[in-house]
């Protein structure tokens, strides 16, 4: 079964104080308590001004889906927080993300950093492998770039 969602893009000062508060619930939900990593999920980044949230809700208005992008202080822009609600998963809402976050930045170069066993969906979308694989909160993960 598909489900029903829609996509939501909203740069950070747009953000209604709900909207901010859902996102950063289903992220401590997936990335705290679900793969029990206890680290600073409110790194102070989410309400900088070139930070852009997207994310997919179903007719409820629940976020089933979410993920972030940075300005990095470097220039680079940086992908990240690309969760999904558990019950949600397997309908292909991570990928609908990604394809609208690739719209937005069209051929600019990005960088994420990948858990290592997700790689290959981020490769979909054009990002490749960079660097050794590193452990960050006990997961291994590795940095991922998209030339623009």
């Amino acid at each position: 079964m598909t489900l029903h969602a829609t996509l939501h893009r909203s740069w950070a000062a747009d953000l209604t104080p709900t909207q901010l508060y859902d996102l950063l619930r289903l992220r401590t939900d997936v990335f705290v308590v679900e793969q029990k990593c206890p680290y600073p999920e409110l790194d102070g980044r989410d309400l900088e001004p070139d930070t852009r949230h997207f994310w997919l809700a179903d007719d409820a208005g629940r976020v089933l889906s979410t993920l972030r992008l940075l300005a990095d202080p470097s220039g680079e822009l940086r992908v990240g927080r690309v969760c999904t609600a558990a019950d949600a998963r397997g309908n292909g809402l991570s990928a609908r993300l990604m394809a609208a976050v690739i719209a937005d930045i069209g051929d600019t170069p990005s960088v994420l950093d990948a858990q290592v066993t997700v790689k290959s969906f981020y490769a979909r979308f054009g990002y490749v492998e960079q660097g050794e694989e590193f452990l960050e909160d006990g997961i291994p993960h590795i940095t991922m770039r998209r030339p623009g």
